[in-house]
């Protein structure tokens, strides 16, 4: 069993920065892959970034890439993700998941999931 917590989130201005942070408990996170999901009021939840349990492939969504990071620590059981050049756009409630059964980019093969933290871009 795997439980997530995400923090960080928080209102910025356009083009300013959030990281952030999804603390997980249990000894096996370091054998899962970890995701970020998005879902803004009205929409479905959409994939944003990916990570493998080793932390060495990284996978975005094209709407973030080269403006999101995704990272991990093993050590801390936590997953971060870093947010620059934000945009209106990007305003959502963000949510950690772990432990995917297949692909990386669909929501519904990911087996554990926090509660989100929101995320508000001012233009």
């Amino acid at each position: 069993q795997v439980q997530l917590v995400e923090s960080g989130g928080g209102l910025v201005q356009a083009g300013g920065s959030l990281r952030l942070s999804c603390a997980a408990s249990g000894r096996t996170f370091s054998s899962y892959a970890m995701g970020w999901f998005r879902q803004a009021p009205g929409n479905e939840r959409e994939f944003v970034a990916a990570i493998k349990w080793s932390g060495g492939s990284t996978y975005y969504a094209n709407s973030v890439r080269g403006r999101f990071t995704i990272s991990r620590d093993n050590a801390k059981n936590t997953v971060y993700l870093q947010m620059n050049g934000l945009k209106p756009e990007d305003t959502a409630v963000y949510y950690c998941a772990a432990d995917p059964s297949s692909s990386y980019y669909p929501a519904d093969t990911y087996r554990y999931w926090g509660q989100g933290t929101q995320v508000t871009v001012s233009s």
